[in-house]
């Protein structure tokens, strides 16, 4: 794998009309994330009379959309309808064009998830051996780092291929961004037995045990949901139901938390001294669980690199998720996803019951691709 390079430059395209706040907070977020990464270029897709501030800006280009793909649009709408929206010109910039390299090699939005998840797997396409992208993203934990977990919410069904699937496409991020080169894997389950959960969970196990014996991935075993927080292994796997309900839940945890510090230090004259004395250790706090700095999921098993991020970002986490964006480009997330799945999915299995599944996989991939298309 070639390593990633300082000199080369990476160019990300940008919808610049999405999300709750469009170019108000996404421009000022392009311009600190410019400042901070001198080898970045952008294309700023939108409608240039919103744009226009960012003509002259240097590494940027604009690229005219005159449609946007609302929150509340559908995602037949998004597809059929507006066929020139600032999402989908933005998303078609990660195609080759004539066989010649894509213009950008990274997409981020801040739009309506189910429909940048729709066009991207329309424009896009999966990748051989991946039947449904997933949706990638980190927490916080205990140790200090973070801890990846997919899917979060793009298949709320998932058979036990699909959840092998999502096992290799996050030890391929995990590996690219944060630098390990095995990093260990957890399946999500309620309690760390064998004998316990769905028999798609004991199936799913079943696979990832046999992956890792093959020296293919790094199964640690199966994890509880407070496994994530403790930083137990690098990556969580579970289906989009499970895990969007494990990640609402720990957003709703954490603003109550906070809610309830405030609440305390401002109950009285005292309290508020004391809130003061404790200003230091509450603002180092904030920082730990500040969401903003964990903005930016990834849609993995694409044919491409597109990012999502949180439709209410402020400009501060709008750069984040323009940074992660630019780090799986630059760390060639989308060739390690690839090589993982060759080596894993595609790969020939040591017994016949592997090698059933493995057939399994590939044609519901070839059905499911061309049902998309």
């Amino acid at each position: 794998m070639t390593q990633p390079s300082d000199a080369a430059p990476v160019r990300l395209a940008v919808d610049c009309m999405g999300g709750d706040h469009g170019p108000s907070v996404i421009l000022p977020a392009c311009q600190a994330f410019l400042a901070a990464h001198p080898q970045a270029e952008l294309l700023l897709v939108g409608r240039p009379e919103a744009l226009a501030t960012a003509a002259a800006w240097p590494r940027c280009r604009i690229v005219p959309a005159t449609e946007v793909v609302t929150m509340e649009d559908t995602v037949e709408t998004a597809l059929r309808r507006k066929k020139d929206s600032s999402m989908r010109v933005a998303i078609s910039l990660l195609k080759p064009v004539d066989d010649a390299a894509p213009l950008a090699q990274a997409c981020v939005s801040a739009g309506n998830t189910g429909a940048l998840m729709a066009v991207s797997r329309y424009l896009l396409k999966t990748l051989e051996g991946i039947d449904r992208p997933a949706i990638a993203s980190v927490l916080p934990n205990q140790s200090g780092g973070f801890t990846t977990m997919l899917d979060l919410g793009a298949n709320v069904d998932c058979t036990a291929e699909h959840l092998l699937q999502f096992a290799v496409m996050g030890s391929a991020l995990v590996s690219a961004v944060d630098g390990k080169a095995e990093p260990s894997i957890g399946l999500l389950n309620i309690g760390e037995e064998t004998i316990k959960g769905s028999e798609t969970i004991k199936r799913a196990g079943e696979l990832l045990r046999q992956a890792s014996a093959a020296g293919q991935l790094n199964f640690y075993g199966n994890v509880e949901g407070n496994d994530i927080f403790k930083g137990t292994t690098d990556l969580v796997v579970c289906d989009g139901f499970v895990g969007n309900v494990a990640l609402k839940t720990a957003e709703g945890l954490a603003a109550m938390i906070a809610s309830f510090i405030r609440a305390e230090f401002s109950r009285n004259w005292l309290t508020k001294i004391v809130a003061i004395l404790a200003m230091p250790i509450l603002n180092r706090f904030k920082r730990r669980v500040d969401h903003r700095q964990l903005n930016g999921a990834a849609l993995l098993g694409l044919r491409g690199l597109v990012f999502k991020s949180h439709g209410s970002a402020d400009a501060v986490s709008f750069e984040t998720a323009l940074t992660r964006a630019y780090e799986a480009a630059r760390h060639q997330l989308l060739e390690r996803v690839h090589e993982r799945i060759i080596a894993t999915l595609l790969h020939p299995m040591p017994d016949a019951e592997n090698a059933e599944g493995a057939n399994r996989i590939d044609g519901d991939s070839a059905t499911d691709v061309a049902q998309a298309a």
